[in-house]
């Protein structure tokens, strides 16, 4: 399949929709997505870096994809520019309706994690953290449960838009495409991110597994664990943003 146009992709994936076409066409529009990226002016925050746009700009594509109809005569590229675009500003709009303090509480939370850690010796309590972000500890805790709902890490499991909604991408490695610079991309992303991950604390590293790798729902890792869903999404966003942080520290293929 390496060798096929994304045209004669998407027109082979609209007579058998199989997952290993789908991300052959996904694998093929990634030069399309950044090349969207680099054409539309963003803030210079957080919430903006490349994983997270080219998320939006998948999400894009696949939603292209459900709705191209190949006997109009119109072609994929073009009809998915639109898709693709639209599904990108429509994820800055939403940044933008953030209110300022609170995006720029997305890029200081680890800041303050990693220097109370080092004047503590361990990792501080959540109040700490608030404490020292001058915030209530409920809106702490609320500002974590948004970084979760949105997103913010983009991991290779599923992904979920702000709805809780499936929009799911999982990248198999196709024995008939020809990519290795985007196998390579993707090797090296997976292996910094598990390892990582690895790092973890147990239970942490529990709850991610459990929700990324095993599609649980936080209510179901909340009674399994014996913890509140509201605690569970806090979680899973401190845990978002310090692997975020850790992953643009290394430069493992995200600048």
């Amino acid at each position: 399949m390496g060798n096929k146009s994304l045209q004669e992709l998407m027109e082979l994936y609209c007579k058998n929709p199989a997952p290993g076409l789908r991300n052959s066409i996904i694998s093929k529009s990634m030069p399309l997505i950044r090349s969207i990226i680099g054409k539309i002016s963003r803030p210079d925050q957080p919430l903006t870096q490349r994983e997270d746009l080219e998320s939006a700009g998948i999400y894009g594509l696949l939603q292209a994809m459900d709705s191209y109809d190949h006997e109009r005569n119109i072609q994929f590229n073009t009809f998915a520019y639109y898709r693709i675009r639209g599904s990108i500003v429509d994820y800055l709009r939403s940044i933008d309706q953030l209110p300022r303090k609170q995006r720029k509480n997305y890029g200081e939370v680890q800041n303050v994690i990693d220097q109370k850690s080092q004047i503590l010796g361990r990792e501080p309590s959540d109040e700490e953290i608030a404490e020292e972000l001058d915030m209530d500890i409920d809106d702490y805790h609320k500002l974590l449960s948004n970084v979760q709902q949105r997103n913010v890490l983009s991991l290779d499991s599923p992904a979920y838009d702000d709805s809780g909604a499936s929009s799911h991408y999982d990248f198999h490695e196709d024995p008939d495409s020809e990519t290795p610079d985007l196998n390579l991309e993707k090797k090296e992303r997976t292996e910094a991110l598990q390892k990582k991950i690895g790092e973890l604390k147990e239970r942490e590293r529990l709850i991610l597994m459990l929700y990324y790798y095993e599609d649980m729902t936080m209510s179901e890792i909340a009674l399994l664990l014996e913890l509140t869903e509201a605690r569970i999404s806090q979680i899973v966003g401190k845990l978002l943003i310090k692997l975020k942080s850790e992953l643009s520290k290394d430069q493992v293929m995200f600048s």
